[in-house]
């Protein structure tokens, strides 16, 4: 093979990996916020999780980020390996829209659409019209990047014989489709080679169909790497993935001369036919498996014994039936949410505390799964209040909503707080920085503090509870004169040396976090006094009114 046609043909798959990636990143720009939800839809029904799957990965433009992701959301307990299982299933559908679109022959057309790409990247009036141009840049790329690949092939025309064992034998094809996924780390690709391969007459149908088959099962390895290290939760997601494919690709290779005939009538073209293997694989795969998903699940639960404990994604007390029947009681049920939205935040600053003292990198994660439920919630929490704020609320409630919504963006920013501190952690791990005994005695010192007056806020909530509030007032001022003692003892040290410099800023960092975790708790436990002193004011003043309509004016 001449050295320029390696040259050319790996320069063809990066200018296509590129092209996906730049499609990939602007797909997310645009869908937003939009996109973090789409997992908190998964209900228990797998057909949901389908959708979910095709949705993602078709935004993504990658099975193997929406299968890390979830396996990722099961080890972190925020979906059911049963749920998981169908978003896994609607993956592999979702990755073959890409194969779809390689197989319209646009490489003609690749130049002008990087053209216009740039020139909206660079001269767009604003951020989306400028993320449309690094969108169509990336198109544009994708089609060039097939194009190269092809030309990189054309010398092989003469060397046919080198491909007839992949015809002869489709177990070959099945490896070899396998391996090269193994090895770029992207099912898109090895179809795109396929597909340029197939163009230039190298490869048939009964040596191109076996080797995207293989495709399917070396895209699993993704889901594999994401799972080392993880729980009994997350391996059981990923060996569902890998079972999945493996038992569909032994399927289909049982049958393939009838399957090959199928796929043989869906078009004219060769490109088409094998973009049209690729998905007619993964529907019927899904199909056959859709009706066995639990006896599947199951099945994998047993050859890896364990399950996780699942939390609850969406919120648990925001019945919006309330809101038309009973306003007040939909308030009510925005402080049970509020309630669980603090001891969430509070979960968060339990596990980076034991990341720093046990130094366990596990618990940092946790940190990070559980910021994207306590995001989520707040929002949920804020919607729901905008619309119960629009029924016939009295005055005294709608300022009671209106500072429950506020007390959720305080508890939102202690999760903030706790995820700046395991960045901390991380940070102090990554440069192999340690504290002395006085700077982490001085750290327990500060972290209890700070976490007790975020946890006496809570409960304040929970139970309307003034005292508990009060408490928090005191705890705060402690906390505040703590922050400035420790922060001069510690500054004392970096100047006589007994301190690392870098340790030492860090340390610092992490009592300004905690100080602001005190400040938010702080602000809470005032909310709650605001809350019981209108409702005691609003019941004087209801009594005042019984005992007037009780004894008239006039009356003995």
């Amino acid at each position: 093979m001449p050295i320029t046609s390696i040259f050319q043909m790996l320069g063809g798959v990066g200018l296509f990996l590129y092209g996906i990636k730049l499609m990939s990143e602007t797909l997310q720009e645009i869908s937003g916020e939009k996109l973090r939800r789409l997992f908190s839809t998964v209900t228990k029904t797998p057909v949901r999780g389908i959708g979910v799957g095709i949705l993602v990965t078709t935004l993504l433009q990658s099975s193997s980020a929406c299968t890390v992701m979830t396996v990722s959301f099961v080890h972190a307990g925020l979906m059911s390996l049963y749920q998981a299982f169908g978003v896994i299933m609607g993956a592999n559908i979702g990755t073959t829209v890409t194969a779809q679109l390689i197989a319209f022959k646009f490489a003609d057309f690749a130049l002008p659409f990087i053209g216009i790409g740039v020139i909206l990247s660079m001269f767009g009036r604003n951020k989306r019209q400028k993320s449309i141009g690094n969108g169509l840049v990336g198109f544009g790329l994708l089609f060039l990047g097939m194009k190269t690949m092809e030309g990189s092939m054309y010398f092989l025309r003469d060397r046919k014989d080198i491909f007839i064992a992949f015809s002869n034998n489709p177990l070959l094809g099945v490896l070899a489709g396998t391996g090269l996924t193994l090895l770029v780390q992207s099912s898109a690709a090895t179809v795109g080679l396929v597909i340029a391969m197939a163009s230039q007459g190298l490869l048939g149908l009964d040596a191109a169909i076996p080797i995207i088959l293989g495709d399917n099962i070396g895209t699993t390895i993704t889901a594999v790497l994401a799972s080392i290290g993880a729980n009994r939760g997350a391996k059981q997601a990923a060996a569902c993935h890998v079972l999945f494919n493996l038992i569909g690709v032994l399927l289909f290779i049982s049958a393939f001369p009838l399957f090959r005939t199928v796929v043989e009538h869906t078009a004219t073209s060769v490109p088409r036919q094998l973009a049209n293997s690729h998905t007619l694989f993964n529907v019927l795969n899904t199909l056959i498996f859709l009706p066995f998903s639990r006896p599947f699940v199951s099945l994998v639960q047993r050859i890896i014994p364990g399950k996780v404990a699942v939390l609850d994604m969406g919120p648990r007390f925001l019945d919006r039936r309330l809101i038309s029947a009973t306003p007040a009681a939909a308030v009510h049920a925005v402080r049970q949410e509020l309630v669980r939205l603090g001891f969430l935040a509070e979960e968060m600053l339990q596990n980076v505390h034991a990341a720093f003292v046990e130094r366990d990198p596990k618990k940092a994660e946790e940190v990070f799964q559980t910021e994207k439920l306590v995001n989520q919630l707040t929002h949920g929490i804020a919607r729901y209040a905008a619309e119960v704020g629009q029924s016939s609320l009295s005055e005294e409630l709608s300022v009671t909503l209106g500072a429950y919504v506020n007390g959720a963006s305080d508890i939102e920013r202690v999760g903030d707080h706790a995820t700046n501190l395991t960045e901390l952690f991380e940070y102090t791990q990554e440069n192999h920085l340690v504290f002395s005994e006085k700077a982490m005695a001085e750290f327990e010192e500060m972290f209890s503090n700070a976490r007790l007056a975020f946890h006496l806020a809570i409960e304040s909530i929970l139970n309307e509870d003034g005292s508990a509030a009060k408490e928090v007032l005191i705890l705060e001022d402690r906390v505040d004169a703590l922050e400035k003692e420790l922060r001069r003892k510690h500054i004392d040290r970096l100047n006589t040396g007994a301190c690392q410099p870098s340790a030492g800023v860090v340390f610092i960092d992490i009592l300004s976090n905690l100080e602001r975790i005190a400040d938010h708790g702080n602000n809470l436990a005032l909310m709650v006094l605001d809350v019981i002193k209108m409702d005691t004011e609003g019941k004087r003043l209801h009594d005042n009114k019984i005992a007037v309509a009780g004894n008239p004016a006039g009356a003995d």
